[in-house]
C-alpha cells in the first residue's frame, strides 16, 4: 500500500479545507518545495497534489509550483481543474507522473480511453469522490448521479486502473477514514483504490492495510496536524500480509 502525503495548493500556499469547502481553510506553509521536501526527507516516493484554484476555477499560478516538485525527483499524482486532454498533457509535460480527473470524466467517461490510449493506464487516476452515496463535482460544491460502484465499474470498463475515492463528509475532519465502503469499492469495480478523507491515526492506516483491498492512502491533515508520523506510516504500509 502506498502512502500520498497530500499538498492542496491555494494561491501559491498550503492549505487544508474541511469537506472541500473553501470557507473552512487552514494555512499551513507559505513554501510547498520546503514542504514537500519534509515528506520526501521522510521516506515519501510519492506525493498528492492538488490545484484548489484550478477546481474551483481561479486564477493560479499552480503549474509552474508542479514543475519546481517534480524537480525534486519525487512521483506526483497531480489533480484539481484537469478538464481535458489538454490539461493533462500539460501536467504530465510538466512532471506529474498520474493526474486525476474528477469532473471532466462524470461529463464524459470517454475520455478515459481516448487518455489511455494515448498516454496509458497507468499515467490516470479517476476521482470517485463522493457525498451522500453519490459522486461529488466541481470541487465537490454539487453532486452527480452516479454512485461511485456504478461510475467505477464504467470507467474500467474503459481503461482506468487508478482510483481515488473520498467520503466527502469525513475530509478534513479527522474522524477516521471509511474502510468499509473504500474496500466495497475496490471489491465492486476491481479498480485499485486509494483512501482519502479523513485518516486521522496510525489505526485507520493499519485498518486500511489489513482490508487487503487498497492501494493507497493520503495523509492529510493528519499528518499537518502532527498525528500522524509519516516515516511510521510508511513503515506501516508496507509491511507484508500476514
Amino acid at each position: 500500500m502506498i502512502i500520498y502525503p497530500a499538498i492542496d495548493l491555494r494561491g501559491g500556499l498550503v492549505v487544508r479545507l474541511q469537506q472541500g469547502d473553501p470557507t473552512r481553510q487552514t494555512t499551513y506553509s507559505a513554501d510547498p518545495v520546503q514542504t514537500a521536501r519534509r515528506w520526501l526527507d521522510a521516506g515519501a516516493d510519492w506525493l498528492h497534489v492538488v490545484n484548489l484554484d484550478g477546481a474551483f476555477q481561479a486564477a493560479n499560478d499552480t503549474l509552474a509550483i508542479l514543475a519546481r516538485l517534480a524537480g525534486l525527483g519525487v512521483h506526483i499524482q497531480f489533480g484539481g481543474g484537469i478538464r481535458s486532454l489538454e490539461d493533462a498533457a500539460r501536467a504530465l509535460d510538466l512532471g506529474a507522473t498520474r493526474v486525476v480527473f474528477g469532473t471532466a470524466i462524470v461529463q464524459n467517461p470517454d475520455l478515459v480511453a481516448e487518455f489511455v490510449a494515448r498516454w496509458g493506464a497507468e499515467r490516470l487516476t479517476v476521482a470517485l469522490d463522493a457525498r451522500g452515496g453519490k459522486v461529488a463535482i466541481h470541487g465537490w460544491q454539487a453532486e452527480s448521479n452516479w454512485t461511485p460502484a456504478d461510475l467505477g465499474s464504467a470507467l474500467a470498463e474503459r481503461g482506468a486502473i487508478h482510483a481515488l475515492y473520498t467520503d466527502v463528509s469525513r475530509d478534513g475532519e479527522l474522524q477516521g477514514v471509511n474502510v468499509a465502503a473504500t474496500v466495497a469499492l475496490a471489491e465492486a469495480t476491481g479498480l485499485q483504490v486509494i483512501a482519502s478523507g479523513g485518516v486521522a491515526s496510525l489505526e485507520d492506516v493499519r485498518a486500511l492495510r489489513a482490508g487487503g483491498q487498497v492501494a493507497g492512502a493520503i495523509l492529510g491533515k493528519a499528518l499537518y496536524e502532527g498525528r500522524i508520523d509519516l516515516a511510521e506510516a510508511i513503515r506501516l504500509a508496507r509491511e507484508p500480509e500476514g
